[in-house]
């Protein structure tokens, strides 16, 4: 038994925010599936990243560039590769939780946030381009993407709805899965293997607001939203409507905390793992977490602690005349910008 293990027997699933042909092929993945990890997320940063540190791929950029195929083609014939692989070594981690665990993600292409039709057409594109059970496509959580969202349940795709700040938001995701997996069973069609996981963005938030806050409130409203989603979750799938599909095999969203490597070196580097363990969620951490907390975290069921004192943090920010909403939505806008950059990056060696 390892600590990773022991978080997973309280409900949450460890994943990995990182993805390289190093980790696959040097076999540091699948130990790290040994010691509990049980998904993989990526996003054009990491793959940015991952290419221009990873001698591995010089051979296949050298290759690719020798064809007649765009930069954002070579992109994804790299990617598309390194999602496989992945999914191959979580395959039997998938198989054995009955398709509940064990998923890659992959992210349509960032200039596709606010165009609904082209993110479904993309992430199906994706999707059997990767030809892999376990896979999840990754789209960012705009009004666009969550229009795109329930088209993509009722079409049988399990996805990771990325960049979520906002409550508000988080419930419109909620609603569009309703309305998607809904069709879905009325047409008599499985819903059983449909995963979505809602991807809510911690650490930037306690970024954006701790200098604008009294001691006291620093570090800790983001954690306050975390535990007030989880609230708005257990409410929204405890529901008569959401009831009547779970008897038909329909799956809950999972919630699932992103940007959990703290970002104040002041904060315990597993701050945002060990206060946000709780049932039916996922926690995606970047590698230096996850070593700082298989050597010191704490596996405790946290996340449903302190729900009335994050409740009254929340409203004492409000009654600064901070609006959470709205630096929610700036959030966003901010996060598909770096996005945008990182993917920008990442095309550039590949012209």
């Amino acid at each position: 038994m390892t600590i990773l293990s022991d978080v997973k027997a309280l409900g949450q699933q460890i994943w990995l925010d990182n993805l390289s042909r190093s980790l696959v092929q040097s076999g540091e993945l699948a130990e790290m599936t040994k010691q509990g990890v049980c998904g993989i997320t990526s996003n054009p940063a990491i793959f940015q990243k991952a290419f221009a540190g990873d001698r591995l791929y010089a051979d296949d950029v050298a290759a690719l560039k020798q064809k007649d195929l765009s930069p954002k083609q070579r992109y994804e014939t790299l990617a598309i590769a390194d999602v496989r692989a992945a999914c191959d070594v979580l395959l039997a981690e998938h198989e054995s939780s009955g398709g509940k665990t064990g998923f890659v993600s992959l992210e349509v292409a960032p200039e596709l946030a606010k165009d609904a039709a082209g993110t479904v057409t993309e992430a199906k594109r994706l999707h059997d381009a990767i030809s892999r059970k376990n896979v999840m496509i990754k789209v960012p959580a705009t009004d666009a993407g969550i229009e795109a969202l329930e088209q993509l349940v009722s079409d049988g795709l399990s996805i990771n709805l990325t960049l979520l700040f906002s409550r508000t938001q988080t419930l419109k995701a909620y609603a569009a899965y309703l309305r998607g997996i809904a069709k879905r069973v009325a047409a008599g069609l499985p819903a059983d293997q449909i995963q979505v996981v809602a991807s809510f963005f911690i650490s930037r938030v306690d970024a954006a607001l701790d200098e604008t806050l009294p001691e006291h409130l620093q570090g800790k409203i983001a954690i306050a939203l975390a535990k007030t989603a989880y609230q708005d979750w257990e409410q929204f799938f405890g529901s008569a409507e959401f009831t009547e599909l779970a008897a038909k095999d329909a799956n809950r969203v999972q919630l699932l905390w992103a940007s959990t490597g703290v970002k104040n070196p002041a904060y315990p580097d597993t701050l945002y793992v060990d206060s946000l363990i709780g049932a039916d969620t996922v926690n995606t951490v970047p590698d230096a977490t996850l070593k700082a907390f298989i050597d010191h975290g704490t596996a405790k069921a946290t996340l449903t602690e302190g729900t009335e004192e994050a409740q009254a943090q929340l409203a004492e920010v409000a009654a600064l005349g901070i609006d959470v909403e709205a630096l929610s939505t700036r959030l966003q806008e901010d996060g598909l910008k770096q996005f945008e950059e990182a993917f920008e990056k990442l095309l550039a060696p590949l012209v």
